[in-house]
């Protein structure tokens, strides 16, 4: 056993005394210092914003630290609605609902929902490898990228392939409600080149079975609205929790048994 005692440094870093923020200021009451009087969001008065602006613009202030134009609202209002109930399939709705019928403390459903959301597998984590993704690719021709791509693929696959972050396969085939998803939002006068070429790449996936994936539908909208792509999971998480939530809430006062019981036959586990 090694007793040689290891040699301790002092880091030298100098700390600030108050911690800044450029997001919001908040004026203080002239009889207490600690309560506000008045709060600004990037200069904006907040009483100003929630008698003049709604709550697509408050998230695009708040990231972007400026207010979106119009028509960069209404591709982020309605990519919200697409967003905002990812389905009782998907794993972090599943996590909501088993919380909420295990008697979870409701207040921990939605964060319990939200950790599976931020995840690899159509959830945050994809979402902003999927921004990352077109961002690398965007100047290149969709063509030369999909050829590269089935490269990657494997000859024997299982289960579904992202052939790319947000591209690929939905339960073995091309997802149909992400595909008429992105319908309604190319026409929009705010969305731009990411969610076009992304188009033109699916075009070319088509032919092999793949398509878009609502987590590289998300990524092309946030791309196009002027997000960095750091912010592209919390964004996600933040859009899709409605539906997390409600459906967690709608099974609290169910008993388990309004949950499958999953027979030991359908559990597969791998080598």
């Amino acid at each position: 056993m090694n007793t040689r005692k290891m040699k301790v440094e002092r880091r030298q870093e100098q700390y600030v005394q108050k911690a800044k923020t450029r997001i919001w200021k908040e004026i203080p009451s002239t009889s207490n210092p600690y309560v506000a009087q008045r709060c600004l969001c990037h200069g904006y008065d907040l009483l100003d914003l929630m008698q003049q602006r709604n709550y697509a613009d408050m998230v695009y202030l708040l990231v972007r630290g400026e207010l979106p134009s119009s028509n960069q609202r209404k591709l982020l209002e309605t990519l919200m609605v697409g967003l905002c109930n990812p389905g009782p399939r998907h794993p972090a709705t599943r996590a909501a609902m088993n919380a909420g019928i295990g008697k979870t403390d409701t207040a921990h459903i939605l964060p319990i929902a939200l950790s599976i959301m931020g995840g690899a597998h159509l959830g945050g984590s994809e979402v902003q490898a999927s921004m990352r993704f077109m961002r690398r690719h965007i100047r290149r021709s969709p063509q030369a990228v999909t050829n590269e791509l089935l490269e990657s693929v494997p000859s024997q696959k299982r289960g579904d392939v992202h052939i790319a972050p947000g591209f690929g396969t939905h339960f073995g085939a091309i997802d149909i409600m992400s595909e008429r998803i992105v319908s309604i939002l190319v026409p929009f006068k705010a969305a731009g080149k990411a969610i076009q070429w992304g188009s033109e790449l699916v075009d070319q996936l088509h032919n092999y079975g793949y398509g878009w994936l609502i987590s590289g539908i998300a990524a092309a909208v946030f791309l196009d609205l002027g997000f960095h792509p750091r912010a592209g999971a919390g964004l996600f998480q933040l859009l899709c929790a409605p539906g997390l939530l409600a459906h967690g809430l709608e099974f609290v006062n169910k008993p388990i048994t309004a949950m499958p019981f999953i027979e030991q036959d359908h559990y597969l586990i791998g080598e």
